[in-house]
């Protein structure tokens, strides 16, 4: 559930090239309407795949972090003097790149689970029909589900300083970039970590399904040759097209999962080949001791785990190790 600090929404108009402002005087009042609104814009944003995770730019000319700092600092909170401040950077940023026709900018400052953040998008207005006393008229209505620019900061882990806490939707080609640049995000691809996220991600979705062993175990076999043959072509994830690959039958399960925005997934990442592995291996290391096997292999049980003294048996040992430990004076005849 989400409790709502501050909105504002304030207009962004394109005429011609050039980009005008139309600044709100006053925060928007907080009520029911407002709040499912919000709602409704969250959990579709969550929904939205192809989205790239961040944290702000440390390059010069970027004024986010600083205008955020400052509304989070201040006893005033001044909701609409942040946002106002927000907007004039915003378009300075759509008139370097024409990339939007403009809309309603929705600023929403609401905390959910603990942590604060502060959302924004870009919403158009759309046409439709309404009956009024047995007659039709048009009627315009708020596109919810029509945006394609959006971004959110956790504020909480900003003040964290943790690695990864601003987020926007990436679309197509480079036509989010100014959205991007507004927000100052830094969303350097690190292929191995990125991997790793996604690998940690999709071992999760089999638990969240309820998939059987040897059915994860297929499930996640299936998702290593997909990634594996991405990483040879070098060609970034999609998750969408990974969800249908994997999921035929219903794709739109696993993608939303992996578009969840607090789950910190990028996409257009080219898939780290030793990460992938760890899809379908279980490896472990102790001063004593390193242990490599198969998810098969505990589907087959031929490594089987003992809950009572916490161990493992490992069967079908080759003749080599063996003999190595025969040599040793290890085991006898």
């Amino acid at each position: 559930m989400n409790e709502i600090i501050a909105l504002a929404i304030h207009d962004l108009k394109r005429v011609e090239n050039a980009y005008t402002v139309t600044l709100a005087t006053e925060p928007l009042p907080i009520s029911d309407t407002a709040e499912r609104v919000i709602t409704t814009i969250y959990d579709l944003y969550n929904s939205r795949t192809s989205k790239s995770h961040g944290r702000f730019t440390t390059a010069e000319g970027s004024p986010t972090e600083g205008q955020v700092r400052d509304y989070v600092t201040s006893e005033e909170k001044d909701f609409i003097g942040l946002t106002s401040r927000m907007m004039e950077h915003l378009a300075r940023e759509a008139g370097k790149k024409a990339a939007s026709e403009g809309g309603h900018v929705f600023f929403s400052h609401f905390r959910r689970e603990g942590s604060d953040f502060l959302l924004v998008t870009i919403i158009t207005d759309k046409l439709s029909a309404a009956l009024t006393g047995g007659d039709m008229k048009d009627v315009e209505h708020l596109d919810l589900e029509g945006f394609r620019f959006a971004g959110r900061i956790n504020l909480t882990a900003w003040a964290q300083s943790q690695d990864r806490y601003l987020s926007f939707l990436k679309g197509k080609g480079n036509i989010s970039d100014y959205f991007r640049d507004f927000l100052g995000c830094d969303s350097a691809i690190l292929e191995r970590k990125d991997t790793l996220n996604l690998v940690s991600a999709l071992k999760d979705f089999t638990v969240a399904a309820e998939m059987k062993e040897t059915e994860a175990t297929a499930f996640l076999e299936d998702a290593r040759g997909y990634l594996g043959r991405a990483n040879k072509a070098r060609e970034p994830v999609d998750f969408a097209a990974m969800a249908n690959r994997l999921m035929p039958n219903d794709p739109t399960r696993l993608s939303a999962f992996l578009a969840h925005t607090d789950r910190q997934l990028n996409e257009g990442f080219v898939p780290n080949a030793s990460a992938i592995k760890l899809l379908v291996r279980l490896t472990a290391k102790t001063d004593m001791w390193t242990v490599d096997f198969s998810r098969e292999a505990v589907d087959k049980s031929i490594v089987r785990f003992d809950p009572s003294n916490k161990s493992l048996v490992l069967l079908g040992v080759p003749d080599a190790l063996i003999d190595q430990m025969r040599e040793q004076g290890m085991i006898s005849d």
